[in-house]
């Protein structure tokens, strides 16, 4: 049965590290992962920071980013296409060793949190066994089946979980609506592009991790 794990990781322990150095602020939220090569993988990530110009010129000295794309930005953060490689070993085996998928990761100057899921509770334990061995230092926060009633949350962030629930009982969601999105996002202090981001990304996540991933793994037709 498929196994879900929830991790933390020092951020020296991983790509993007001396990037964090630099811009200490800088929170790094990846959306997908896809990996490229043995040696080498491929992140789409968000970025907030208060200082993108700093960013990018970390961005540039950094080891760990070969290649980077800007893809689109709202007020507050912006998504990049990267290509990393250096520090990433444990991501290379999970994912092409072990079938791993990164569903969310979420990065800090001192802290990775990284959710993976595996197609069976061996692979984790293969995966673990392979992190051990290399001295990574993995604090394992969670681990759970996707039968388990937290599966619904599969893959969404805090920050998109949050929303999404807020929205619903805001009635955000109800036919015909009972706040507008300009009014919802007033109501959270965000900007109305910023929010529309978030919903379509968390949206985006949920459907695929409940409607698509989930398929055929023991739900029945109601």
């Amino acid at each position: 049965m498929a196994t879900i794990v929830e991790f933390d990781l020092p951020a020296e322990e991983f790509a993007l590290y001396e990037t964090l150095e630099a811009v200490p602020d800088a929170e790094f939220e990846v959306e997908r992962v896809v990996a490229d090569a043995t040696s080498r993988i491929v992140p789409y990530v968000w970025v907030r920071t208060d200082d993108f110009d700093a960013l990018e010129t970390a961005f540039e000295n950094d080891p760990t980013v070969s290649s980077i794309t800007a893809l689109s930005e709202t007020d507050d953060d912006r998504s990049y296409r990267m290509e990393w490689d250096g520090p990433i070993d444990l991501l290379i085996h999970i994912m092409t060793e072990q079938q791993g998928t990164i569903t969310h990761a979420r990065g800090s100057n001192e802290t990775w949190t990284l959710r993976v899921l595996f197609p069976e509770r061996t692979a984790l334990s293969r995966a673990h066994d392979f992190a051990r061995e290399r001295g990574f230092s993995l604090d394992v926060r969670s681990v759970y089946q996707m039968d388990d009633e937290r599966g619904g949350r599969v893959g969404l962030t805090e920050i998109q979980h949050d929303v999404l629930v807020a929205a619903f009982k805001a009635g955000y969601f109800k036919v015909p609506r009972e706040v507008s999105l300009k009014e919802f996002s007033e109501q959270q202090g965000v900007s109305h592009q910023a929010m529309s981001e978030r919903i379509r990304r968390g949206v985006d996540t949920l459907i695929e991790h409940t409607l698509i991933t989930g398929e055929g793994e023991g739900q029945q037709d109601e």
